[in-house]
């Protein structure tokens, strides 16, 4: 199991806009043993940290988790995607997630429909594009969603040794997993998912998915960030437990996420984090994840406690486990933690 860490954004604790708080944190990624890092689209655009990263590191592998696809054109994703692929030599893995309607017609101005079949076109789409750039075929792309049928040679990238990039799709629900599992490389899991929700009900969707495709589970990656809430004395695991709290009950509020609470039983916790949040009575709903929850949604216990566990759990389901922490750790406990991981 590869294990990742987030940089540049603000789901790790960090603002990340300062340049040389960028390239520490790619230099402490390389330090503490982690094998690649991941760049959100929170607060800040995805790929801006991801080139300090590839400057500054000529082994990580350097991944958006997630850029928000429908927020951009195909074309417009293609050329970005291609050319971190080509700066990071042929390290880069382009994360796309779909978000939510509201955020994709209000905040970004974009059109919304069936966000998993759009999914599929969209990606059908960046192959279309990659494809005329490496081969010369022409562009000829017609879809019911993007139409591309326009390549210049003054506008077509020169192929290089590295090819596009290898894309993964972020899934909750079983529409967008199998249309990860039928046409992208890899599946990026949600953090607000169990190992039980991952093997009754994601595996068996990317099992069949595969199939479809003519593919086996060698051909495609699955990432998990799994929430961890871990600290190097009391004092520090107690405050990280209390951040974990807020995170699961901010994502249980969610809709989308209710299936994941359903499984095990807890439909009832979903409808009332919801009623909370609707109320904005945000500062009430960590109270309502109680032990229980806390514990099958997130890892909690010392760096040593912690790395054993996730290799249990997780350990023949994923293959690349990202650390994620919403608070911060010391790089002495992150450290002993990842060697933790490692070592079990």
């Amino acid at each position: 199991m590869h294990v990742d860490a987030n940089i540049g954004g603000s789901v790790d604790g960090t603002a990340g806009a300062d340049l040389e708080v960028l390239a520490s944190q790619v230099t402490a990624a390389e330090r503490v043993g982690f094998d690649g890092v991941w760049s959100t689209e929170v607060s800040r655009d995805p790929f801006l940290p991801l080139m300090i990263a590839a400057d500054r590191s000529r082994t990580l592998r350097l991944g958006t988790a997630v850029a928000v696809a429908f927020a951009r054109s195909p074309m417009t994703m293609a050329t970005v995607a291609n050319d971190l692929n080509t700066f990071s030599r042929g390290r880069f893995v382009l994360g796309l997630g779909s978000q939510i309607q509201a955020h994709i017609q209000r905040r970004f101005g974009m059109p919304w429909s069936g966000p998993a079949e759009r999914m599929r076109e969209y990606i059908e789409a960046l192959r279309a594009i990659w494809q005329c750039w490496y081969t010369g075929e022409k562009l000829d792309f017609r879809g019911a969603h993007y139409q591309h049928t326009l390549m210049t040679p003054m506008f077509s990238p020169q192929p290089n040794q590295f090819g596009p990039p290898r894309v993964v799709v972020a899934a909750v629900g079983p529409q967008m997993t199998t249309v990860a599992a039928e046409v992208a490389d890899g599946l990026l899991v949600h953090g607000f998912t169990t190992a039980r929700y991952l093997r009754e009900v994601t595996m068996p969707l990317i099992d069949t998915g595969l199939k479809a495709s003519g593919r086996t589970r060698a051909e495609f990656t699955t990432t998990y960030p799994g929430l961890v809430a871990t600290g190097e004395d009391e004092k520090s695991l107690v405050a990280a437990i209390r951040r974990v709290r807020d995170q699961i009950a901010f994502y249980g509020a969610t809709p989308a996420y209710r299936k994941v609470l359903d499984l095990h039983g807890w439909g009832d916790l979903h409808l009332e984090l919801h009623r909370l949040s609707r109320r904005g009575q945000w500062k009430d709903m960590a109270a309502l994840v109680d032990d229980d929850v806390l514990h099958t949604i997130a890892v909690v216990g010392d760096p040593t406690e912690v790395g054993g566990d996730i290799a249990r759990r997780f350990g023949g389901l994923v293959d690349r486990f990202t650390l994620y922490t919403p608070y911060p750790l010391s790089e002495a406990t992150v450290a002993a933690l990842v060697s933790a991981i490692k070592a079990a």
